[in-house]
């Protein structure tokens, strides 16, 4: 499951990115990954580990949440169902 997020564009500045994705391991582990930056500048990639999905889903859900409270604006989204799960 991937959420591509933006901000809208602000008086000539670039607009902010946020990816948040959610992927089964081979082990039956999920990870969860958060990448942020800039459009055209530098990034941050954060990776967090679960054992469980319900877990994993509900990290997934908070950090969409969170990004939509800050104003960012869901652009893409690919993946609703799990292939492993």
């Amino acid at each position: 499951m991937h959420l591509y997020l933006q901000t809208p564009p602000a008086g000539g500045t670039a607009p902010r990115y946020c990816r948040i994705a959610l992927e089964q391991d081979l082990l039956g582990g999920w990870t969860l990954y958060r990448e942020s930056g800039t459009e055209g500048g530098r990034a941050t990639l954060k990776r967090e580990v679960y054992l469980d999905r319900a877990a994993a889903l509900a990290a997934f859900e908070s950090a969409r949440d969170a990004q939509l409270k800050r104003g960012f604006k869901v652009m893409i989204t690919q993946g609703s169902e799990y292939r492993h799960g």
